[in-house]
């Protein structure tokens, strides 16, 4: 018998809970392909929940997320077009919003690559804002974990987060061996969102996609929507589906940080750069390769 070294312990939460992984332990003799990819060829992709946030209920205090709608509508074309089969909410209570991410767990996934959850709103420290309240991003996580959806063990499970996530905004640095190519246009004003969440641990399979690093601004265009779901759903209409994911998610990096405020209400945030970020948790290469007919 070949020596099986632990590679991971079950973790027992307070709760009595064990955090299961789902490749607790490796054969030391076995030679890990770094080229191995997530199997995706499937009878469907899979499913794609956007939930939409542009107003919220007067008591939280929260701005309306003008131009979110375009990033609504930029997200289901371009997710539809990888594949998967796309459903939208709009301005849901949390109670809502709960179930239905309750009912996407409990679907059987066993025939489908993978799936996406997306949410476009306000965020704080460690939730997002629904409608009505703030919810728990790692009790959106929790239920996509291999003890809570069996169908989705082994498979991609992509959550994508534009909400804000701080309090300060990234200083332009100017590198060295660039010219200042100024771009003078200023179709529409920018805003941007308020407060901002923290980046979370989720589990094997799991990439956390966040539209800023930890600490700064993350901005949204009144008509064309937030810089960095535009600049997602480009890249996944010119590269989806013969990039990997997360080369992907890095070209969409350096695309949002080319990127300045030229136009806004707060004059201190003219000038001032993003960055986006994205933990990942997969455990093999992930390309969405064009699904035959």
């Amino acid at each position: 018998a070949g020596h099986v070294q632990l590679d991971s312990r079950p973790l027992t939460t307070k709760d009595g809970n064990k955090n299961i992984t789902e490749v607790d332990a490796l054969d030391t003799r076995q030679t890990l392909d770094p080229e191995v990819q997530y199997k995706m060829n499937h009878q469907r992709r899979g499913v794609a929940l956007i939930f939409n946030h542009e107003h919220f209920f007067w008591h939280l205090r929260l701005t309306d997320r003008r131009g979110t709608l375009a990033d609504r509508n930029n997200l289901k074309r371009s997710l539809t077009d990888l594949g998967f089969e796309v459903r939208h909410f709009d301005d849901l209570k949390a109670e809502d919003m709960l179930q239905k991410l309750y009912e996407a767990s409990k679907d059987d996934h066993s025939n489908a690559d993978c799936f996406v959850c997306v949410f476009l709103s306000h965020g704080e420290n460690d939730h997002i804002y629904a409608y009505d309240a703030q919810i728990k991003i790692e009790a959106i996580t929790d239920m996509f974990r291999g003890d809570k959806c069996q169908s989705l063990v082994g498979k991609p499970k992509i959550f994508i987060i534009q909400a804000c996530r701080g309090d300060k905004h990234d200083d332009p640095v100017i590198p060295q061996d660039t010219v200042d190519s100024s771009n003078e246009s200023t179709v529409n004003e920018t805003e941007v969102d308020a407060a901002g969440v923290y980046t979370l641990p989720a589990g094997a399979d799991f990439i956390m996609c966040y539209s800023v690093a930890q600490g700064y601004f993350s901005h949204r265009e009144t008509v064309n929507g937030s810089w960095y779901i535009q600049d997602l759903c480009e890249a996944l209409r010119k590269h989806g589906s013969s990039l990997e994911f997360t080369e992907l998610l890095t070209v969409v990096n350096r695309k949002v940080s080319h990127r300045k405020v030229d136009m806004c209400r707060d004059i201190n945030a003219i000038g001032k750069k993003q960055i986006p970020c994205f933990a990942s948790m997969l455990t093999k290469k992930l390309y969405f390769h064009p699904k035959s007919k």
